[in-house]
């Protein structure tokens, strides 16, 4: 697979960065590295046709918001994704408790925390617990469907990426984790 490759020839480069932010904010680097890999395959220089950039992959006024000059520096970018993480952390309502937190900051970071309250209301609409992932990752897809976004603040939104992409990072840390563990792996890069 394309990931472990990356792991032995990109990761090295950006992986001090990672490790520094992590100690800086109190985030494990396999999380932010995870997110990194999915937003850019570890690419500095990504670009989206949303115009999104950079390995952490941030809109212009993000950047501008969390004093990022250069989305395409490595470094800036990862500081900026990190401390913009550790902001969605912080605004996941007091009731999101343990690693439902972290699911539900990491999918406002892909679609914003304005489609999570939508989520949220949606979901206490509709029978299921607001507070928790495995429920709201059922109701996320809705906010796509017409009958349910014009109903919402935030209105539409592309609800089935957010919850693919909390999979795929929790996968990708996974990986990176087990594969740290492995004797091949230099540790000290």
């Amino acid at each position: 697979k394309m990931y472990y490759k990356r792991i032995k020839t990109r990761l090295p480069k950006y992986r001090k960065l990672f490790e520094n932010a992590a100690l800086r904010y109190d985030i494990p680097w396999t999380l932010l590295a995870s997110i990194a890999y999915q937003e850019s395959h570890w690419n500095p220089r990504a670009k989206s046709f949303t115009g999104v950039r950079g390995i952490m992959m941030l809109t212009k006024s993000t950047a501008k918001m969390l004093g990022v000059k250069n989305r395409i520096d490595p470094k800036q970018s990862i500081v900026g994704g990190t401390r913009h993480i550790k902001q969605m952390i912080k605004f996941v309502p007091d009731e999101v408790k343990g690693e439902n937190r972290l699911k539900f900051a990491l999918a406002a970071y892909n679609v914003g925390m304005g489609h999570i309250e939508d989520a949220r209301k949606l979901a206490k609409r509709l029978g299921f617990n607001q507070n928790i992932w495995s429920d709201l990752k059922q109701v996320l897809p809705l906010l796509s469907k017409k009958k349910y976004y014009k109903t919402l603040k935030h209105g539409y939104a592309r609800g089935e990426e957010p919850v693919k992409y909390v999979e795929s990072i929790y996968d990708y840390r996974n990986i990176l984790e087990k594969s740290l563990e492995e004797p091949n792996i230099d540790k000290d890069n």
